[in-house]
């Protein structure tokens, strides 16, 4: 049978697939820390860094998730002391969640141990590999976009 677009588009679909995922494992083998974070807790930490406050239900709104589920996530990250809870004031009845600084300086310190490792995993490559990269990262931006 020959082969068709179609075919060696999800074809490619797929082994992109899973290269991201062992990339993305291999970054977050790299995050420093003597407590791992689940995928979850980290995604609320960078969401209350990027949007600021945010009550427990906006977070669960926000990530998709159900208040229980929320609930446990900001539970574990309050036993850590990387978010603290505050009061709104806009509403001083209302309480939200904020990133502690102890949350801020983990998330600066896992970024930078994965950009080290990300950077010396690209110079390990072939020079014909790395001079592809620029075309890759504009084809993954393109994607991303779409």
């Amino acid at each position: 049978m020959p082969r068709t677009p179609q075919k060696d588009c999800a074809e490619s679909a797929e082994q992109l697939a899973v290269a991201f995922r062992l990339l993305i494992r291999r970054l977050r083998a790299e995050a420093p820390g003597e407590t791992p974070l689940s995928w979850p807790q980290i995604s609320v930490l960078k969401r209350l860094e990027v949007e600021g406050p945010m009550t427990g239900a906006a977070l669960a709104r926000a990530e998709h998730v159900k208040p229980q589920s929320m609930g446990a996530t900001v539970a574990a990250l309050r036993s850590l002391h990387l978010i603290e809870r505050q009061r709104d004031p806009a509403d001083g009845r209302q309480i939200t969640l904020v990133i502690s600084a102890k949350g801020r300086a983990l998330l600066k310190k896992t970024r930078a141990a994965r950009r080290s490792w990300l950077a010396q995993a690209l110079s390990r490559l072939e020079k014909s590999e790395r001079d592809a990269l620029p075309n890759v990262i504009a084809v993954l931006r393109h994607l991303a976009g779409s």
